[in-house]
């Protein structure tokens, strides 16, 4: 299955692969034409691979807090936050390389009270200073127990576009797709101090499946 949202990204690159592979093969050599064919077919691969989006069974439990996004967990600390949650959190933070399905998927249910687009820098994104510098998209939602869920959506060095479908007073149901960043990123999770969390520094998430930490278990 591809996302929706690669239909666009997905046609220019075959318009410019078959651009290039027809001037090249009547205006410069035909030797030369099969080697670039081969080289831009690899291409459209890689852009096919990249727009994936797989078929996600979020695992049962209303206070799970669910991975929005597939990676590698580089942060897990305690934070300042002063935009929605307004106190001590405790922050995870998922880096997204080139190969990893880039499709975002809510992290819990309840209701979206904050959304915000800021434009950016475009550090890498393992960078700590991309949650504050990059161009990024915040989220905050009201879980049904009342707990605040902060989340970001950030661009890193390649990805030069996010892309989110959901507006404030949405409904939100945890592990349903609400968008994605193109082309490397990062992803954001914070909650109150209390909250447990149960993953750490170098555990691989799957957006959708993988848990986060309980709500109800820090409560």
């Amino acid at each position: 299955m591809i996302a929706r949202d690669g239909y666009t990204t997905i046609a220019l690159v075959l318009f410019f692969c078959t651009t290039a592979y027809t001037l090249t093969y009547f205006f410069v050599d035909h030797w030369v034409a099969y080697i670039l064919y081969a080289v831009l077919v690899l291409l459209i691969l890689q852009v096919l691979w990249f727009f994936r989006d797989p078929d996600r069974t979020p695992p049962a439990g209303p206070d799970l807090i669910i991975a929005p996004a597939d990676g590698t967990v580089v942060l897990v600390k305690e934070v300042d936050e002063p935009v929605y949650i307004k106190g001590k959190a405790k922050q995870v933070s998922i880096f997204l390389s080139t190969l990893d399905v880039h499709v975002n998927r809510n992290p819990v249910s309840g209701v979206l009270e904050y959304v915000k687009y800021h434009p950016g820098k475009f550090l890498a994104a393992w960078d700590e200073r991309a949650s504050d510098l990059n161009e990024r998209a915040d989220f905050g939602v009201l879980h049904n127990s009342g707990t605040k869920v902060f989340y970001r959506q950030i661009t890193g060095l390649l990805a030069r576009r996010i892309v989110y479908r959901i507006q404030e007073g949405d409904q939100l149901t945890a592990g349903e797709r609400f968008g994605m960043m193109k082309f490397g990123s990062r992803m954001d999770v914070l909650v109150p101090a209390h909250v447990q969390i149960t993953v750490k520094k170098g555990d691989r998430t799957k957006a959708g499946e993988s848990v986060l930490g309980s709500i109800e278990s820090g409560s």
